[in-house]
């Protein structure tokens, strides 16, 4: 697919009312179908005056704190475009209004990509901030971010691949722990006990037929009194098991410090010390830090990652042919940030 010039190539876009997915694949993105049409008429003023081949220096802001994530993916994005691209790397935190990015080259080289490059910033960098929240609150105790569900299935990995840049030890999404050349993690849902009706017998076949690097990690929340349940799978997997999940709704009063602190004391009373205690389930950095204290040792979290607001990115021109400008209320020239690193 070529890339997008003219107003006329827009025209002639022909999009199949009967295609199966919404989303915008590789091909649509990189041919610029994906940016607001108002840099496609940009380039074809300029190259109409003859100034679209103008080299410019163009800087990139955020508009609060956060912790950058994206640029690899901007990268990929203008590879072959004759461009110099300075970055902070992935996972740097950065303050509100910090330069976080700049690009020099020809106008025309990168113009019509703006809308692109900072969405594939603004919201991975919302997403990497809040995973880096959760890790502060959860400190050395392992957390996944579990949060592809919450968001449309073309940017699942996108978010989730932010969490693990952000700071979440690893993905459930599969493309994204593939992505970053992991595996992924995770267990099994509810619907596993609620088929087969009975947890324990699902926990014993999940002992049975899992890969030894698949963790024996079970849900005791589905039919009966999580203490309870807990105990009875312990019993049945004796030291094969390695962690009980906590994942109680909130129609039946979520998972509490209290109960945290009830099946930590049952499964050691019982001689199971040794089984971790997973929680997931609506939790924020607050809750995680609870948690702990009541003996959870390791979480799951979702929406608090996949719900974060994206911290708006701002592109500005700040040089145009060795001459600093700006936009009424923004300070002309190149503004300093030591941080920036030669990414291309």
């Amino acid at each position: 697919m070529e890339e997008i010039k003219t107003l006329r190539d827009v025209k002639n876009i022909k999009v199949d009312s009967k295609r199966r997915l919404h989303s915008a694949d590789h091909d649509e993105i990189l041919a610029g179908m994906t940016t607001d049409i108002y840099f496609i008429k940009t380039m074809e003023i300029l190259r109409h005056m003859g100034l679209s081949q103008k080299e410019v220096v163009a800087e990139v802001f955020p508009r609060r704190p956060g912790v950058l994530c994206g640029t690899q993916e901007v990268l990929n994005l203008l590879h072959d475009k004759n461009l110099e691209i300075y970055a902070l790397p992935e996972g740097e935190t950065f303050e509100a209004k910090e330069t976080v990015m700049r690009i020099k080259g020809s106008y025309e080289e990168f113009g019509i990509y703006e809308t692109v490059l900072l969405g594939m910033m603004a919201h991975p960098s919302a997403w990497a901030t809040a995973a880096r929240e959760c890790r502060e609150a959860a400190g050395q105790r392992p957390f996944i971010c579990f949060g592809a569900r919450h968001v449309h299935p073309a940017v699942a990995p996108v978010m989730e691949r932010a969490a693990v840049i952000g700071g979440a030890d690893n993905a459930s999404c599969i493309l994204a722990a593939k992505l970053l050349g992991r595996e992924p993690s995770g267990t099994i849902p509810h619907a596993a006990m609620i088929v087969a009706g009975d947890t324990v017998s699902v926990a014993k076949t999940y002992n049975e037929i899992m890969p030894d690097d698949s963790p024996r990690i079970i849900l005791v929340d589905t039919f009966k009194d999580e203490a309870e349940e807990a105990l009875n799978v312990a019993e049945a997997l004796g030291k094969d098991l390695e962690g009980i999940r906590l994942d109680t709704p909130s129609e039946r009063g979520g998972v509490t410090p209290g109960l945290v602190h009830e099946i930590r004391n049952r499964l050691n009373q019982k001689g199971y010390d040794y089984v971790k205690i997973f929680v997931s389930g609506g939790l924020t950095p607050e809750r995680i830090r609870t948690l702990i204290e009541a003996g959870a040792d390791a979480f799951g979290v979702g929406s608090y990652i996949s719900g974060a607001t994206p911290i708006d990115m701002t592109m500005d021109l700040k040089m145009v042919d060795g001459t600093p400008v700006a936009k009424r209320g923004r300070i002309p020239g190149l503004q300093d940030n030591p941080k920036l690193v030669r990414i291309k």
